[in-house]
């Protein structure tokens, strides 16, 4: 396990909940077109990596697929199997699944590459457990951020944040790659998957001001962290920016309506 991996530990140890009042609707966005391109229907035995809340697995169940879900918190995997009666949910950490060689027909993360210190070596264990023939799946966030997507990070920016000695500044440089179409897909056939292909899905996340601060201020994700870690003062400037900024995305109804982007990539073994 990488420093990074630690840390992503630690960031999300005892926020299941918090996560799913506020950041797991807008991550829900992508499921239904992971499920069209990993070809999750009828009797499709799908393995769901970093389930979180359960949102792919209940999904999954739903077209009818065998399904089996994973995460690293055992707070998620909780959540997950009330979301998600029909799945087997157990808690598994990358990059090695307690799963046999070609268990799956499909495999999906749903932005689990976000949370990883080994992109590659994931990858190569999702290719692993998936079947010759089978689809992987997987999200991440694009990079730079679309603006909706970069609101959090600006306040805290703005208002003079110093990031916590437990957080990570990044991936270790060999590790990395481009957050854009063409460096998800070299990364999937980096694992020896085939035909990766990618493409990049943008919409306006509707949500309440309050629903969207709820996160960070419970110490969900990175943002959530830089914020709880600071001293109050910068933590009632982080706010102030926040509510400032939040300004220029919000409609006449008063909900902001944020700018996101992500990308979708799909391949086989």
């Amino acid at each position: 396990m990488t420093a990074f991996d630690e840390c992503e530990r630690l960031i999300w140890a005892g926020r299941s909940a918090a996560y799913a009042a506020s950041f797991a609707r807008l991550c829900a966005y992508p499921v239904p077109a992971l499920l069209d391109v990993a070809e999750a229907g009828p009797a499709v035995r799908v393995l769901d990596v970093g389930t979180g809340p359960g949102t792919v697995a209940a999904q999954a169940c739903a077209r009818g697929a065998r399904v089996t879900a994973v995460d690293a918190d055992p707070g998620m995997v909780e959540l997950a199997t009330q979301a998600a009666p029909g799945a087997e949910v157990c808690v598994g950490a990358l990059p090695q699944l307690p799963f046999a060689e070609s268990a799956f027909d499909a495999v999906i993360g749903n932005f689990v590459l976000n949370h990883v210190g080994r992109p590659s070596a994931t990858l190569t264990e999702l290719h692993r457990v998936v079947r010759p023939g089978g689809r992987v799946a997987v999200t991440i966030w694009a990079a730079p951020p679309a603006p909706g997507q970069a609101l959090l990070g600006r306040a805290i920016q703005a208002a003079g944040a110093i990031r916590p000695e437990h957080l990570p500044t990044g991936l270790a440089p060999e590790e990395d790659f481009p957050r854009d179409e063409s460096g998800l897909a070299a990364l999937l056939a980096s694992a020896g998957l085939r035909a990766a292909g990618c493409e990049t899905l943008r919409w306006d996340h509707r949500v309440t001001a309050t629903e969207w601060w709820s996160g960070p201020a419970a110490g969900v994700a990175f943002a959530g962290q830089m914020v709880v870690a600071q001293p109050p003062r910068i933590r009632a400037e982080i706010k102030h920016h926040f509510d400032v900024l939040s300004a220029a995305f919000t409609d006449a109804t008063g909900v902001l309506n944020l700018p996101h982007a992500a990308l979708l990539a799909s391949a086989h073994r």
